[in-house]
């Protein structure tokens, strides 16, 4: 019988680290004024991350006393605080830390080789925080690919297998790791008709390639083979025998050198004599899902890489005055994007150009390096005709959203509706200057009693990752 004590040996190791008693290396990470040091010990290193053991032996920095120093500036402290405790403790506690935090944990553990401890962070996202998961889907799915993180790009699979507008109408298909691309096309339940699959393989592929004139008509052999050797992984997934006759000739027979000639011969003797003998492999269509009877419920399918489904159901209840939530199947309005900050742009001409004078619009807003989702609704729209003036309405409001560690949402309707909204040229998107727009990436949350409360807890000026305007309307 054996007799175990791991407890109290991890609580030993942790308070030899923080002791650091007898250390022989000395690590700073991040920057002044932020910096901060770590002694720790080789020996330990040596077994618990060779990753560091080795830039110990590598090091040629000593201070006075002979310490080797390993310098670490692009890892926050807040994630080797983290890192280090498990090096030597074995425990990670995870409790109030913030998720894009978890995720920079992630990142920095398959840098340091901590296999077991990447393979747990990937299932406690996954488990705990599958929202956030979703509302940064192109950086997740990309970082997946680009760290061969398994456990994320399947469940990155399985989303983008139900809803593939999700990568496929989005900006960044075309920096899609050429991976990530195959294992989403290779899918049996991929919900795209083979046709549109076609397309965004061809468009991929030729964003690949910059030289590429932009009309297949000045393509020549050379231009085809470029295309050709980029595709050469993708090509063999496409289910060419499930591609209408009228997309054949439309779509694929312009781009047909770039596929072997024995399977354009049959493609095209597939169509014209279905019963016709041929080599050439035949996958089996893909399993697209379709509903036999009419749905008396509605799921609203959200075109955001912001706010997901159950967020657009709770704005929708509050439009409404509702003091239950919408149900997400029984959304009654349509979130339709007219606007996307890392699509169109950033400029107030911007804004003016998609958005004057439309009415019933909502703002989100996702702020950089925190979970926070601030919004707004403005029923009356902005009026570029205005400028200076104020616009009266009772039914605005602004809002903070429950994303990640915000557990609580924060509501706060318009209190002086003569001066519910302000139409400026620079400061668009201005709720009485309690939440606008400020410049490229910056808005501003003030306090002028405009509106009942604050929607976060500090003043003044902050960064954000993007921002998106919603036209809604009835069903």
């Amino acid at each position: 019988m054996t007799l175990n004590f791991y407890e109290n040996l991890s609580n030993d190791y942790v308070k030899l680290l923080e002791n650091g008693n007898e250390h022989n290396i000395i690590i700073e990470v991040g920057e002044p004024p932020v910096m901060q040091t770590f002694k720790v010990h080789s020996t330990v290193l040596c077994y618990r991350c060779p990753y560091l053991y080795d830039e110990f032996k590598k090091s040629t920095i000593n201070n006075d006393d002979n310490i080797r120093i390993i310098q670490k500036p692009q890892i926050s402290a807040k994630v080797f605080n983290v890192i280090i405790k498990y090096i030597y403790g074995a425990t990670v506690n995870l409790e109030k830390v913030e998720t894009s935090i978890i995720f920079d944990l992630l990142m920095t553990a398959n840098q340091f080789q901590l296999e077991e401890l990447v393979e747990r962070l990937q299932t406690f996202l996954i488990e705990n925080h599958p929202s956030w998961l979703k509302l940064n889907f192109s950086k997740i799915y990309n970082s997946s690919f680009q760290t061969d993180f398994k456990a994320l790009q399947n469940f990155c699979d399985d989303i983008i297998a139900k809803h593939p507008n999700l990568i496929f109408e989005s900006n960044d298909l075309n920096t899609l790791p050429e991976a990530a691309l195959v294992s989403i096309i290779q899918r049996d339940d991929l919900q795209l008709e083979e046709s549109k699959i076609w397309d965004y393989i061809i468009q991929w592929g030729i964003s690949q390639n910059k030289t590429l004139p932009s009309n297949i008509d000045d393509w020549i052999d050379k231009d085809f083979q470029i295309l050709k050797n980029t595709l050469q992984q993708c090509l063999p997934h496409i289910r060419y025998f499930q591609i209408s006759s009228k997309n054949i000739m439309e779509k694929v027979y312009p781009y047909q050198q770039i596929l072997n000639k024995k399977l354009m011969t049959d493609i095209l003797k597939y169509y014209m004599n279905p019963n016709e003998p041929m080599t050439s492999t035949i996958l089996p269509p893909r399993k697209i899902v379709t509903t036999q009877l009419p749905n008396r419920e509605y799921t609203l399918q959200i075109t955001s890489s912001i706010i997901s489904n159950e967020h657009a159901a709770e704005i929708a209840s509050w439009i409404d005055k509702k003091e239950v939530t919408y149900d997400v199947n029984n959304n009654p309005y349509e979130f339709n994007l007219i606007l996307r900050g890392s699509r169109d742009g950033f400029e107030p001409k911007v804004f003016w150009n998609l958005c004057d004078q439309k009415t019933n619009v909502v703002i989100v807003v996702k702020v950089k390096n925190t979970d926070e989702i601030l919004g707004g609704y403005n029923p009356i729209g902005w009026n570029h005709n205005l400028h200076g003036q104020y616009s009266t309405t009772n039914d605005s409001f602004i809002f903070s959203l429950k994303n990640g560690n915000i557990k609580n949402h924060i509501l706060s309707r318009v209190k002086d509706a003569s001066n519910a909204l302000f139409n400026y040229h620079s400061q668009v998107l201005n709720f009485n200057n309690d939440f606008f727009m400020n410049g490229d990436r910056l808005f501003c949350v003030n306090f002028t009693q405009g509106y009942e409360k604050l929607i976060r807890k500090t003043t003044g000026e902050f960064s954000i990752d993007d921002h998106e305007v919603f036209q809604i309307k009835k069903r």
